[in-house]
């Protein structure tokens, strides 16, 4: 609202009460001006784009945004084969959000690894762009009525990726950038290895390329991340919890009863509890990295509570990993993952005497024998034509382990925010000089001046 407030004496005259009021209603008409031509301009982009929209094939949509939104905001469906090399063979409807700037601006393809994240990413507004969130496929809204695991490869995930983004191409002219975060990010590796020209820049966040079933790389980062007394305080923790087996499942029971999940799949509330003691150290390093919220009080409650929090047992409960189920397979067949370096703890274990895997993959199912070939393939190719890629990671995120060293060969760069986790490195968190390199190299790749807001 504006609002402004004048007095007149007597002795003003007519000319000096011009003078003041005719730059006042001068400067009103140009506000309400450009506020109509907005408006006005809105409502043309909205009847364009919904035309547009109207003549791609296979996609329906419907507007989700709300009355005062900066920009509109469309639910797609976009209808997909199952297998994009014989598409007789069936298919299944995808889901993804648009949110639309202009026609002429850039376009950010967000390439998410799981259910869709309805949020838009930090890059939108820095480029002030039109942004396409894609689900992908067999998650959320994109599962067929039946699963068919065969298709769930990362050959035809990018084929989707490249579908989507050959039909939007018809109504956006801009750059168009891809970008995703962790398995989402992952994603935006594999699309420019399958498809580089498809996007004028990959941005992916915390994406890892593992090199195996169980990516040892880990092991060596809680060798050396953070502090050697932090190490162990992490160590012990473990050790305690183990010591102290029995009461603590005993009290799990009761907290698996009020989450009423159920442990199947691995055997026992104990061996669950075991791989949840396990995976303590990743899930410290890769979501909070604070040494000195480990307890220390030998108060087994205080040490559950800990627990729960950063690596909560129904992650390894039938529901958890039920969940994750297509990530699983994807995992077990073609993306490889981690495991658990169990000789510390060997002494203090109930249910493993090797090395577990991270990996829970459905068991109903002929599950294809993992092939190691196409992330070899992947990281060669980034070494000898993986250009115009950023890649942020976080110092203290364990999935910067198995992050990608950028070659000599190519113009690509990595950026390591500190301190940063999976959860908060972004280019927000980046000290302001490693924001200006950042901003710097998305210019000299696209032409493109972004405006980084430390706030988003």
């Amino acid at each position: 609202m504006l609002s402004t407030k004048f007095t007149f004496t007597k002795r003003q005259s007519a000319s000096q009460i011009k003078s003041i009021l005719i730059p006042f209603v001068l400067s009103l008409s140009i506000v309400l001006l450009s506020l109509l031509s907005v408006q006005a301009n809105a409502q043309t982009d909205e009847a364009k784009l919904e035309r547009a929209l109207y003549n791609l094939p296979n996609v329906t949509f419907q507007k989700i945004s709300a009355p005062k939104d900066p920009y509109l905001k469309y639910s797609l469906m976009i209808k997909q084969p199952l297998d994009h090399q014989h598409p007789e063979n069936g298919f299944f409807y995808q889901y993804a959000i648009l949110q639309h700037r202009g026609f002429s601006n850039s376009t950010i393809m967000n390439t998410n690894g799981y259910w869709i994240d309805t949020r838009i990413t930090e890059l939108t507004p820095m480029f002030d762009a039109n942004e396409l969130s894609i689900e992908y496929r067999f998650f959320g809204k994109s599962i067929p009525g039946t699963i068919p695991w065969k298709y769930l490869t990362i050959e035809q995930a990018t084929a989707d990726l490249h579908y989507i983004n050959t039909l939007f191409r018809e109504i956006y002219k801009g750059k168009w950038i891809s970008t995703g975060i962790s398995k989402g990010g992952e994603t935006t590796i594999y699309y420019k290895y399958y498809f580089p020209q498809d996007v004028d820049l990959a941005i992916p966040y915390v994406a890892p390329l593992d090199n195996a079933l169980e990516d040892k790389r880990i092991y060596h980062f809680f060798d050396t991340v953070g502090t050697a007394d932090c190490r162990n305080k992490l160590l012990q923790f473990q050790v305690f919890l183990l010591q102290h087996e029995k009461e603590a499942v005993e009290k799990l029971k009761w907290y698996s009863v009020g989450k009423n999940i159920h442990f199947n799949y691995t055997g026992s509330i104990g061996k669950s509890f075991e791989y949840s003691v396990l995976e303590y150290p990743f899930s410290f390093w890769q979501y909070y990295g604070d040494c000195n919220s480990i307890p220390t009080n030998k108060d087994l409650d205080s040490y559950l509570t800990s627990l729960l929090k950063i690596s909560d047992i129904e992650s390894f409960s039938d529901e958890g990993i039920e969940r994750f189920t297509a990530h699983y397979y994807q995992a077990a067949t073609q993306s490889g993952y981690y495991g658990y370096n169990i000789a510390p703890l060997k002494k203090y274990l109930r249910h493993f005497s090797e090395n577990p895997s991270a990996i829970f993959p459905p068991k109903n199912i002929a599950l294809p024998q993992y092939d190691p070939g196409l992330n070899e393939s992947v990281s060669n190719w980034l070494d000898e034509k993986g250009n115009d890629i950023i890649y942020i990671y976080g110092s203290l995120d364990t999935w910067t382990a198995a992050g990608i060293i950028v070659s000599d060969k190519v113009n690509s760069e990595r950026f390591i925010v500190p301190n940063g986790t999976h959860a908060t490195a972004r280019v927000r968190n980046m000290p302001p000089e490693m924001q200006q390199q950042f901003a710097q190299k998305v210019k000299e790749i696209t032409g493109e001046q972004i405006r980084i807001n430390n706030r988003f």
